[in-house]
């Protein structure tokens, strides 16, 4: 076990640097890999393309999130504007990490709820805007969202969540 995982990583390790791997490590690698390990194997792009795609994806959606404060008192266009943005900013990192890197740590179980929630306020946020047409909803969504957004982050940041979770319970612990 532990000199399967080895070659493994020596064959990566030789892929990383442009050498070929052996014929044998890729035809046992493909027999137990899943969905996202071919996918993650078929999206090989150089590092230029990477920096270009994570520039593109990144600059886009902060012109979306920035556009979005254009359409501030209209709830639905904000709402579509400010989605799409931070959808085009968490697809940009999966260009510098890779597709199948950006999900296992999106789904790490220190983010895995964090994710969940600001997953699924963009697909409300969405959803509220373009079907619902409901304004209240579209931001209570998009209130949502941003928290989701900021604690997810925050999860990348080495002790940020306790820190904010001790400021903030300072800051609203008054007896009344």
């Amino acid at each position: 076990m532990m000199m399967e995982t080895m070659n493994r990583a020596l064959e990566k390790a030789k892929m990383l640097v442009g050498m070929e791997p052996d014929e044998e490590s890729i035809a046992q690698e493909t027999q137990s890999s899943s969905f996202f390990d071919d996918f993650d194997r078929n999206c090989t792009l150089s590092t230029k393309q990477r920096l270009y795609g994570f520039a593109i994806c990144l600059s886009s959606g902060l012109a979306c999130t920035i556009m979005s404060m254009l359409v501030f008192f209209n709830p639905i266009k904000f709402g579509i504007t400010f989605t799409f943005g931070n959808f085009l900013a968490i697809g940009s990192t999966a260009f510098l990490i890779g597709p199948k890197r950006q999900i296992d740590m999106m789904l790490d179980p220190v983010r895995i709820y964090a994710t969940s929630i600001y997953i699924a306020s963009m697909i409300i946020a969405l959803f509220s805007a373009f079907y619902v047409h409901n304004k209240l909803l579209t931001l209570l969504a998009i209130i949502l969202e941003f928290g989701a957004l900021i604690w997810y982050s925050l999860s990348y940041i080495p002790f940020a969540r306790s820190a904010v979770s001790k400021v903030m319970v300072s800051c609203f612990d008054a007896e009344f």
